[in-house]
């Protein structure tokens, strides 16, 4: 059973059938897509070097814009020590450069949160809260968050964190999902953010 639908549990159903059919991954089939962000926000400017950083760990980007090619692919699969996990591999097509915003994700059914371990190799982790709206769209935000050392694992006060607001919904006229996500500081403001539409990739 997919971890979504654990996390989520009777809530699961008031989602919109296709977004059921999107966090469901029947015979653990990965699910994949394409799609346009129509746009992307990073940061201040002083934090330049953090999102070069970023890059490397495949978590951050310094490229801004419109209308930017997407691309998403969730795969599940048993870790070393037999958990579900789900990675999500997130590709912004600038140009010629391919930029991501990559985590893998499990389920914690003692707390009955999501564990959300962003990069690769990971360099953040952060608890996940997952809800269902009357309207059928799923809502995932932040919580606790850590810093991410090889396998220390340093807690991060409140003032430190990024925390991140996803929006997910199916619109029936034009056919596609449509995702907002914002990562905000408690100083710096917005640090990374996007909106757009994708479709599934068929066969």
């Amino acid at each position: 059973m997919s971890i979504y639908k654990q996390i989520l549990r009777e809530d699961f159903y008031k989602l919109h059938p296709m977004l059921q059919k999107r966090y469901e991954f029947p015979n653990e089939s990965p699910f994949k897509a394409t799609g346009v962000m129509k746009r992307i926000q990073g940061g201040p400017r002083y934090l330049y070097a953090l999102f070069l950083m970023g890059v490397k760990c495949k978590l951050l980007f310094p490229e801004q814009g419109e209308d930017i090619p997407f691309s998403i692919i969730n795969t599940p699969y048993k870790g070393k020590n037999g958990e579900t996990q789900i990675h999500w591999e997130r590709t912004f097509y600038f140009g010629k450069k391919r930029r991501y915003f990559n985590a893998l994700m499990s389920l914690d059914r003692e707390r009955k949160i999501v564990k959300d371990y962003l990069g690769e190799p990971p360099v953040f982790y952060s608890d996940l809260s997952f809800r269902v709206t009357s309207e059928g769209t799923i809502e995932i935000n932040s919580r606790k968050q850590r810093l991410v050392l090889g396998n220390l694992e340093i807690p991060l006060p409140k003032w430190f964190q990024g925390l991140a607001f996803v929006t997910e919904k199916y619109c029936e006229h034009s056919k596609t999902f449509q995702i907002s996500v914002q990562v905000k500081n408690p100083i710096f403001g917005t640090i990374f953010a996007y909106e757009g539409e994708f479709v599934p990739n068929e066969g």
